[in-house]
């Protein structure tokens, strides 16, 4: 029976609950939003399966990996593809090729008020959805499921997603259904909770007084590639806020993020896809518009023979391993040293406290930004664009 004694042991992937065949494991939210398994002991029948599945853990299957990835720059040919994903738009390329072929495509999209849910795509319209960095853990019930259905009813699948979130998958599904399981995972930093972003779209919402009918987690059409900074869409009007930089002050992150197992060349996917930082060591003149470059990690026999069947969509460029280590691809976040502050002081005072105490920004960086916004008449004004 899987008992989660501390959080840092847990990363919410579901394939505990997924694989129990008794339903007797509910994943239930904490006060930020990250789920953790509840065994219901009267329908328990300990059969240690939860035990076993779990794959969040330095035991993760490492058996498909090459000796080393292999490494490139990428980005797709057509700039409108570039421009309406986060970064090079190696993802469309792939999921293009599966979806082509019949196959289906899960990914992280929305459900009701942007809420962050993995979903599942027959069509390239419904694929659109899962492009763009999403900041917030998605919610993955009866995901693995769907999955497991699909790979049994003969589709080939690509499932993108948290490296935990792949190993998770890769354990539930086993070696027979693998076959036709293509996994992609990201270099990630960590993930803030669902109820923390849920109150953060209340918050905006009751402070401009009115509903918010989109989210750009990263503004690349306002702000560049290079920059992180959110916008949401109301209706007449676009705010730019400072949720990712509570992202990026590592305080708001699950646990288990900074007890992550997969920050290393050693992914538990057949591909990573990440921004490619630090593209000029590799040409520089492959990303001199700055609309955005991918790096594409090729970690198994199959992730490679699929960027091969795929590659003539893409401008590529082989890259070296020590030009494209980036910090989580070596060790798992740091933490604010305020951290466990942050999630006590959420709990007993709620988000607009935490907001004000944790999450703003230096004025700097807020005047920086909003002579950005406003665009180069206010930067004449104030001398700075003559």
């Amino acid at each position: 029976m899987i008992n989660i004694s501390d959080k840092k042991d847990c990363c919410g992937c579901s394939a505990c609950a997924s694989i129990c065949p008794r339903s007797a494991i509910e994943m239930k939210p904490d006060v930020l939003g990250f789920k953790y398994p509840e065994v219901d002991n009267d329908k328990c029948v300990d059969c240690g399966l939860c035990d076993k599945v779990c794959a969040f853990n330095d035991n993760y299957d490492k058996s498909l990996n090459l000796p080393e990835p292999i490494a490139y720059a990428a980005r797709h040919k057509e700039m409108f593809e570039i421009m309406k994903s986060r970064s090079g738009a190696a993802f469309v390329a792939v999921s293009d090729w599966i979806l082509e072929n019949g196959g289906v495509v899960y990914g992280a999209g929305y459900t009701g008020h942007f809420v962050v849910t993995h979903k599942r795509a027959t069509t390239k319209e419904e694929r659109d959805e899962f492009r763009g960095s999403k900041y917030v853990q998605s919610d993955l019930t009866d995901v693995f499921k769907q999955v497991r259905e699909d790979l049994k009813n003969g589709l080939t699948v690509m499932f993108s997603g948290t490296p935990c979130q792949t190993s998770g998958l890769n354990s539930f599904v086993g070696k027979t259904l693998r076959k036709n399981l293509y996994l992609v995972d990201i270099v990630c930093h960590g993930t803030p909770g669902a109820t923390m972003w849920r109150d953060y779209l209340d918050y905006l919402e009751k402070k401009y007084k009115r509903k918010i009918v989109a989210v750009n987690f990263r503004d690349k059409e306002q702000f560049g590639w290079k920059a992180h900074k959110e916008s949401f869409l109301f209706d007449g009007f676009t705010s730019f806020t400072s949720f990712t930089y509570v992202f990026y002050k590592h305080i708001a992150f699950r646990m288990s993020c900074g007890n992550c197992h997969f920050c290393n060349l050693t992914r538990p996917s057949d591909l990573t896809l990440a921004d490619y930082w630090g593209w000029q060591r590799v040409d520089n003149e492959f990303n001199a518009d700055d609309k955005g470059c991918s790096l594409v990690l090729l970690n198994t026999e199959k992730g490679k023979e699929l960027f091969e069947t795929v590659k003539d969509k893409m401008s590529v460029i082989p890259a070296k391993l020590e030009n494209v280590m980036q910090p989580n691809l070596e060790h798992p976040s740091v933490f604010h040293p305020k951290r466990l502050d942050f999630e006590r002081d959420y709990e007993k005072y709620g988000f607009k406290y935490v907001l004000k105490k944790y999450g703003q920004e230096p004025l700097y960086k807020r005047a920086y930004m909003f002579v950005r916004k406003c665009g180069s008449k206010v930067l004449r004004k104030v001398g700075l664009n003559k």
